[in-house]
């Protein structure tokens, strides 16, 4: 099998998982500020996952922006935003306001939202997967464009803007790195490679990852895009014993992943993120 690999070095991130509090995640950002992490990411439920939907989470974009005040080195990030919560319009204008809140910091991530239970309680349109795709496509369309262009308007199945403003745009240029996380060989790695400046596994066997990434590339030149302008990168659960963590990082750097977001659990996050902190010696010298 052919693999994909990117020659750059391996860049590393920090995510919380739900059931968390306020004082954790502001220890979790200090820790990935104060020790060299590459990124820190929260996640985007109105719900817990799990048996459990009870207990508490917060709003991923309103993290974003006290993370943008609470940081200033580690850019910051959501794995990934549930694109059918929010109008493409809105949330085009909210990752405006974090991009400037945390001066040019902001990885955008994105994807086609999956937990039935929160659309329902919400009356949020869920409807096929390939629906779900559809809507993922337009608003992929429609925030590039709002991000770039003086006034847009957009007619599609799913969403309509009318000559449409969106001032300031993105202290990055032209936009804020998207990330779009699936694995979906078909249509998501598709949308991948049309929109998507990074791909996002959430997790998997490494021979999978490089089975994926091998159907990307092929998404990429049926677009006719190099396959190298689009970062691999994959979350990963810290293990009970950290240093095991090693031999399985190693393996997704053979098949090309450049980044690893570590999985943090909320009631441990800060603890694991010290531990995840003490490996990144070594951490560096994979790749």
């Amino acid at each position: 099998m052919r693999y994909h690999c990117h020659m750059s070095a391996m860049r590393y991130g920090l995510k919380v998982s739900q059931r968390t509090t306020v004082d954790e995640l502001h220890g979790l950002w200090r820790i990935a500020d104060d020790e060299g992490f590459e990124h820190c990411w929260i996640m985007d439920h109105f719900a817990t996952l799990g048996g459990d939907p009870t207990g508490d989470i917060f709003e991923a974009w309103t993290l974003l922006a006290a993370m943008a005040e609470a940081t200033s080195r580690t850019r910051i990030g959501c794995m990934v935003t549930g694109n059918t919560y929010r109008h493409p319009g809105v949330l085009a204008k909210t990752a405006v306001t974090v991009d400037h809140l945390s001066g040019g910091r902001l990885e955008f991530g994105i994807g086609a939202s999956w937990a039935e239970n929160e659309h329902t309680m919400f009356d949020l349109e869920f409807g096929t997967v390939g629906e779900r795709m559809d809507r993922l496509e337009e608003a992929c369309q429609i925030i590039r464009s709002l991000w770039m262009q003086p006034r847009t308007t957009f007619t599609g199945r799913h969403y309509r803007i009318v000559d449409a403003i969106a001032e300031p745009k993105p202290v990055q240029q032209p936009y804020p790195p998207i990330w779009i996380g699936g694995s979906g060989r078909k249509r998501t790695l598709r949308i991948v490679a049309q929109y998507a400046d990074v791909w996002n596994a959430a997790g998997g066997d490494p021979e999978e990852i490089a089975d994926l990434s091998a159907v990307l590339d092929q998404h990429c030149a049926d677009v006719g895009r190099d396959p190298a302008q689009i970062r691999r990168t994959v979350q990963i659960r810290l293990p009970e014993r950290a240093d095991d963590a090693l031999p399985l990082i190693e393996e997704y750097a053979r098949v090309g992943v450049t980044e690893v977001i570590v999985i943090v659990a909320g009631g441990a996050a800060v603890q694991q993120a010290e531990q995840a902190a003490d490996l990144l010696p070594r951490l560096r010298a994979i790749g």
